[in-house]
């Protein structure tokens, strides 16, 4: 573990990872059990199949499993993270946090721990905190993982919903660099709990806001969602999160290598992308093979990007995400 010291030079993304269950369910294959058919939900969300835990796995479990991933890619061992961070909504259990849990089974005892609930935003919140820290000469390196089993929260009945989501864990480590072009050069929070009943999960009655009943699925402890809503909400609110960070930074389009969106709907990322001008081969999309994995979705991506070679040193990279809370932001890095 580091000791506080002298401010680093810069920060970067040393290394990636990810995990999914190995269960693949279809469109075709959720038609048997739910009123719906991959004519309805491929037009309408782009998904074509989704990955789905057993009961036996934890979200610490596919957590791990991705982090340990990215060490190796970083070249470094568990013992040398200084902080992990976990965006999750389906944690293991209230106590303790899932990031707590991680540290054991990856063995990096005694790593600082957090988890982080922003849903969907979530993994752009941990790489903010990660940034912030290694900027602030503390820490050198820190694992932020987003990891999400939403196939636990859905009513598998409420056709609206249960197409939608996956389950998945995507992690990087991001590190103090000795480069001092590597840094992250934007960074935004945003959150409105006066719109969070557009997508929420309830415990009891108490909690349906007023107007919500119409849109209650019948089961609590499960995801609510106002598809009207959360549709106009994200196409705004991922147009204006971008255009502000070209607009701080003094970037353009073309000084741009990749945005690497939430993954929550085709026609809103469409959309989204439309208004700001970007071509179709700067924007990441893989929401077709594993549908909406809240906070792990952004980690997906990068990982997939990363392996793939995409990126060189210098390039720039925006992450962007809107969630539940309602919560929503971005990131831009320099590689």
């Amino acid at each position: 573990m580091s000791s506080p010291s002298a401010r680093p030079a810069g920060v970067r993304i040393t290394g990636t990872g990810m995990a999914v269950p190995p269960r693949i369910v279809s469109n075709d294959d959720l038609a048997k059990i739910v009123d719906t058919s991959d004519e309805w939900i491929r037009p309408r969300t782009g998904i074509v199949t989704r990955h789905i835990s057993d009961e036996s796995t934890r979200t610490s479990d596919l957590a791990a499993e991705a982090v340990r991933q990215a060490l190796g890619n970083a070249g470094l061992n568990p013992t040398d993270l200084d902080l992990l961070v976990c965006a999750t909504m389906t944690p293991d259990m209230i106590c303790p946090a899932t990031a707590c849990r991680i540290v054991d089974k990856i063995g990096a005892v005694p790593c600082g721990a957090m988890d982080l609930n922003l849903a969907c935003t979530g993994m752009v919140a941990g790489l903010t905190i990660a940034a912030n820290f290694i900027n602030g000469g503390a820490f050198k390196n820190v694992a932020v993982i987003g990891a999400d089993r939403l196939s636990t929260i859905v009513n598998w009945e409420d056709r609206k919903t249960c197409v939608l989501f996956g389950d998945a864990a995507g992690a990087m480590i991001v590190s103090a660099s000795d480069n001092p072009n590597q840094q992250c050069l934007f960074q935004k929070l945003n959150s409105d709990g006066g719109m969070g009943e557009a997508l929420y999960v309830p415990r009891c009655e108490d909690d349906i806001p007023e107007g919500g009943k119409e849109t209650f699925n019948g089961k609590f402890d499960t995801l609510q969602m106002n598809g009207r809503e959360v549709y106009k909400f994200a196409v705004n609110a991922l147009k204006e999160c971008v255009s502000e960070a070209l607009e701080q930074t003094g970037l353009t389009h073309e000084d741009i290598k990749m945005v690497i969106p939430h993954q929550s709907n085709i026609r809103m990322l469409q959309t989204a992308w439309k208004k700001l001008g970007f071509p179709d081969d700067k924007i990441y999309i893989n929401i077709d093979r594993f549908g909406n994995t809240s906070a792990a979705t952004i980690g997906l991506c990068m990982h997939e990007l990363t392996e793939q070679g995409r990126f060189e040193v210098g390039d720039h990279v925006i992450f962007v995400a809107q969630g539940g809370g309602l919560t929503w932001g971005a990131s831009l890095w320099r590689l």
